[in-house]
């Protein structure tokens, strides 16, 4: 991220709708706890601009110039804002005179935390379009999980009321293991039960064998006793419309490889084929949406969203025109609404669950999941999926056939 130059933030000033702007006559009366609120929420970077947030002392809201002379002594108490100790942890700012619209003024340049959230008197402030709001348990959890995008992941993390018990040993060791290792390699490999779980990620470590998050999920003999959201909730509606009458309905759960293993035998079952024998000589058999499709849709949600702060489980809601795919958890890390499916922008929230979704054969290439399922979509005349990017979840629609 680079500083803005004067043409930038002339235009930030008079740019009245920005969320990344605020304006300050003085820094008198409540102006200094406002603008330490404005400095934690342009920190905290709730709608992930990635870039800085600037606060103008001596702009009227409308950007026109308020006439405040800007001295040594102003510049040193909006300095003071970074070491004062009120904003936790301090945040990364400049302060600095400008000449804007013929007129000095202070600008506070604020840039987004490495470790949010940041708090102002133990509140967390986020930036609502062109205002200030106290931050939702929500807003929070999407800000904790920016920080761990830079921390260890979630699915590394150790499960405490976990044990050795609660994983399935011939899971790993029939399945999982020989997946994962040619026989040779493992012939020759005198390592331990626990070494090999440990250098799996499936537990903490040797000395601390507790299952991480992505242990219970891939070996765990109940993962949903630990982890409330890690089922799929599949729903077949007779209808077109929310509130038409429900045909079918599953809870689908279990470790990831026979969770997958359920959503593809539920969805094969709804995924009527068509039989031609009158159009040429040979038999042609269609259905209804393209399986492949929609399994690599399914299993990228599966591997993407997120377990974490969220008792919501993957919906899959079939009905007559098309297939909705919800999936808990929004963009992450280098992922952004705007380049969300774009070929080669990848990142994991997951990544120790992603490899092991890629040794046990459920995903075959990282990142190529929505690429295959446009391709098979468009190869069966349907639409290309749609995309509902929102910070909290993600909305997939697979149309019916045109």
């Amino acid at each position: 991220m680079t500083a803005y130059t004067d043409q930038d933030l002339e235009s930030m000033l008079c740019d009245l709708e920005s969320d990344v702007a605020e304006r300050k006559e003085s820094f008198k009366g409540e102006a200094p706890v406002k603008a330490r609120e404005a400095v934690c929420a342009f920190a905290n970077d709730l709608p992930d601009h990635r870039r800085p947030g600037v606060i103008f002392i001596g702009a009227r809201d409308d950007g026109s110039p308020a006439g405040l002379a800007v001295t040594d002594e102003l510049l040193r108490q909006l300095a003071d804002m970074k070491t004062d100790g009120n904003i936790v942890p301090p945040p990364t700012l400049t302060v600095a005179k400008h000449m804007l619209r013929g007129s000095e003024m202070a600008v506070v340049t604020v840039w987004p935390a490495d470790s949010p959230p940041a708090r102002f008197k133990g509140r967390i402030w986020v930036r609502v379009g062109p205002r200030r709001a106290i931050a939702s348990a929500q807003d929070e959890r999407i800000l904790n999980e920016k920080r761990r995008h830079r921390d260890s992941h979630f699915d590394a993390q150790p499960v405490p009321s976990a044990t050795l018990a609660d994983l399935s040993r011939w899971r790993f060791e029939e399945g999982y293991l020989p997946s994962a290792f040619s026989a040779d390699v493992l012939a020759a490999n005198d390592r331990s039960y626990e070494q090999r779980l440990a250098a799996t990620k499936m537990i903490l470590s040797v000395d601390q064998p507790t299952p991480t998050v992505a242990g219970i999920l891939v070996l765990g003999l109940r993962p949903r006793d630990f982890i409330s959201s890690a089922y799929v909730q599949f729903l077949r509606v007779a209808g077109r419309e929310w509130g038409d009458p429900v045909h079918d309905e599953a809870v689908l759960e279990g470790p990831i490889e026979d969770l997958a293993r359920r959503v593809d035998e539920k969805l094969a079952a709804h995924n009527r084929t068509a039989v031609d024998f009158t159009s040429g000589p040979v038999e042609v058999r269609t259905s209804t949406y393209p399986m492949a499709a929609l399994q690599q849709l399914v299993r990228n949600a599966i591997m993407h969203r997120a377990y974490e702060g969220t008792s919501s489980p993957i919906r899959v809601y079939w009905f007559d025109d098309r297939i909705e795919i919800v999936s808990p958890g929004g963009p992450y890390g280098i992922v952004t609404a705007e380049a969300f499916g774009q070929p080669g922008v990848v990142d994991y929230r997951n990544p120790t669950l992603a490899e092991a979704m890629r040794v046990l054969g459920l995903v075959q290439r990282f990142g190529f999941g929505i690429q295959t399922a446009r391709r098979e979509l468009r190869e069966k005349n349907h639409p290309d999926p749609e995309f509902l990017v929102e910070p909290t979840r993600v909305h997939c629609t697979v149309r019916a056939r045109q």
